[in-house]
């Protein structure tokens, strides 16, 4: 006879906490723990590409800013390749294309420096606009959001976008 299993029952859901930024972004939080911060420079110095800033504010539903929010960043270099293992040579030395960052405790304002990303190919074959995707991590937030920025200069790319071509306008 099948012996009956037990099943433990889901434990509740718990945000990140008001301290979420300490050990994701400790640099900036004032704990001086790590050789080199993570994100305040994505692409590196020796990056080709137009050098661009990205800064902004995360808002709440009812319009007020946010300043306990954790933003990590990836995206393509100027050619459009990712830094992986799977590109080796392909990308320039010190491009991470990654990075995180935390809003500004009193502002809610946020910021990085990075290159221009270039068009990707997409894993269906078709290419993607180019773009930095983005996960916002808050307390009360209880799953990270992912969304992506595009480039206004892009028209023509961003209106091929398989992703944009998903959002109804």
């Amino acid at each position: 006879m099948p012996q009956k299993l037990d099943y433990l029952k889901e434990t509740a859901s718990q945000t990140a906490g008001p301290y979420v930024h300490i050990g994701l972004a400790p640099g900036a939080a004032g704990f001086d723990i790590y050789e080199r911060e993570l994100g305040w420079d994505i692409a590196g110095p020796n990056a080709g590409g137009e050098r661009i800033r990205v800064e902004g504010v995360v808002i709440d539903g009812t319009g007020s800013p946010v300043k306990d929010v954790l933003l990590e960043a990836w995206q393509a270099n100027a050619e459009g390749v990712y830094a992986h293992p799977e590109h080796p040579g392909e990308v320039e030395e010190g491009f991470r294309g990654w990075g995180r960052v935390i809003t500004d405790f009193e502002t809610g304002e946020w910021g990085f420096d990075t290159v221009k990303p270039g068009p990707v190919m997409g894993r269906n074959g078709k290419m993607m606009a180019p773009h930095i995707n983005l996960w916002i991590v808050a307390r009360g937030v209880n799953v990270g959001l992912n969304t992506r920025i595009y480039f206004s200069d892009e028209a023509e790319a961003n209106a091929a976008d398989p992703v944009m071509g998903l959002v109804e306008w």
